[in-house]
């Protein structure tokens, strides 16, 4: 076969596979969305508030779509190599990331090099839920308010710790934020995630721990860990006996939360975006849905993707500023 007919085969092959692209985009487009089972990545182990939320909704969808919606957890690297995993896949809708602050915002800032890059291979579809980081104690240390704690490690500097999810989460700038702003030195103690830091303090291995409401709401109701502060600009209506970490003086203007959102790969049919937020946040505003969330520790949100796109920017504004008080250097 002649070099011109070999380009012309390839020339038909190509058309081709771009026929199919744009029928396959046509058919997202008109509705046909989905034909087959969809994968929501969690980038991370199974058991937590995170994964919780995301089989909760995968459950929902599934039912909505008349299609299975299977939940693939894709752990590691602070959730790197789930989100990795989907900006590299087709940007057709069957494949999405329900992510987290970690592998969005805080990680462009922490590490100098990544194998993805959040903002050019991901596209937000909406922003799922909102849950609060809050400080919570070990009842035998005595501590039941921010001051108290603040005043306890004034006293005793350098002898006090708090547990996270690890090193460069949400949770560790917050903490470190709070000892800038309160001039306090609790020693970091990072874990690989905010199961065993909760253990821990359950334990009495640590005094403190900052992290997701969802994974100690039920050790505060049976009265096993004290709700110190959350970190919220207000109050939390279902604990609205906590007061937030920016109540007590000198912390004005603190913030810090954990946010489960959900992002297709770059190149996904704008028409499909906005399918797939449509139909998340038809979920998230059933009453019985978000009752069920907030049992969790999770308040629903479910924004359209431009007013989630805005939050990130912010967000990511708010962690750089944070990582900027703790003493790690970029990786």
């Amino acid at each position: 076969m002649g070099s011109s007919a070999v380009a012309g085969v390839l020339a038909g092959i190509g058309l081709l596979l771009m026929m199919s692209g744009n029928v396959a985009a046509q058919a997202a487009d008109a509705g046909g969305y989905p034909a087959r089972p969809v994968s929501l990545v969690v980038p991370y182990a199974p058991g937590g508030g995170h994964d919780s939320m995301a089989r909760m909704l995968a459950e929902r969808l599934g039912q909505r779509w008349r299609q299975a919606v299977v939940v693939e957890n894709k752990a590691g690297a602070n959730g790197m190599i789930g989100a990795e995993y989907v900006a590299r896949s087709a940007p057709d809708g069957y494949t999405i990331l329900f992510a987290s602050p970690a592998e969005i915002v805080i990680a462009p800032t922490v590490f100098r090099s990544m194998r993805y890059d959040p903002v050019k291979d991901l596209v937000p579809v909406t922003l799922a839920g909102v849950t609060p980081l809050v400080l919570v104690a070990n009842p035998a240390v005595g501590v039941k308010t921010l001051p108290e704690l603040i005043a306890l490690a004034r006293k005793e500097p350098g002898r006090h710790s708090f547990g996270t999810a690890g090193s460069g989460s949400s949770q560790h700038l917050a903490g470190a934020w709070l000892n800038q702003l309160a001039g306090i030195d609790l020693q970091h103690v990072p874990y690989k995630g905010a199961g065993p830091a909760t253990n821990d303090v359950l334990g009495g291995q640590i005094p403190f721990a900052i992290v997701g409401m969802a994974p100690v709401l039920p050790h505060i109701k049976a009265g096993k860990l004290v709700p110190v502060a959350v970190m919220t600009p207000k109050r939390v209506r279902w604990a609205a006996d906590v007061p937030t970490v920016a109540e007590t003086a000198g912390m004005q203007g603190f913030t810090a939360s954990h946010w489960m959102g959900v992002f297709a790969a770059a190149g996904t049919p704008a028409a499909l975006v906005a399918r797939l937020q449509s139909d998340i946040a038809a979920v998230l505003v059933d009453p019985g849905f978000r009752e069920r969330l907030t049992a969790l520790g999770v308040d629903a949100v479910g924004s359209r993707p431009e007013a989630f796109a805005r939050f990130l920017a912010e967000d990511r504004e708010r962690f750089a500023t944070m990582f900027g008080y703790t003493k790690m250097a970029p990786q």
